[in-house]
């Protein structure tokens, strides 16, 4: 069964810095992509980075550019996503999802979701 836990999250003001978390179990990721997502409130889910089961990462948002770093650690099964230079507009709930192989930008692509990681950037 594939399990999976996202934490890292927190408040921090803006310019501020916070180290998401995706802890894996029940699947390795040398077989599994996984994809982190964010859903502003009243917004849709949209995909921010993916990394794959070879390890190439696709960035999905113009936005975090530069400022988002996707990466992984095999021996712990563990995806990261590390956030700089934080903005109010990256306020919302982190998820990561994993898929097989192969990362997708799309949402319906991925058909298990955990609980995610609340982000909140704020002054």
């Amino acid at each position: 069964q594939l399990t999976f836990v996202e934490s890292g999250g927190g408040l921090v003001q803006p310019g501020g810095s916070l180290r998401l978390s995706c802890l894996a179990s029940g699947f390795t990721l040398d077989n599994y992509a996984i994809g982190w997502f964010r859903q502003a409130p009243g917004k849709e889910r949209e995909a921010i980075s993916c990394i794959n089961y070879k390890g190439t990462i696709s960035d999905y948002r113009d936005s975090v550019k530069g400022r988002f770093t996707i990466s992984r650690d095999i021996a712990e099964n563990r995806v990261y996503l590390q956030l700089n230079s934080l903005q109010v507009e990256d306020t919302g709930m982190y998820y990561c999802a994993p898929r097989k192989y192969y990362c997708s930008v799309l949402r319906s692509s991925y058909d298990v979701w955990g609980q995610g990681t609340q982000v909140t950037v704020s002054s």
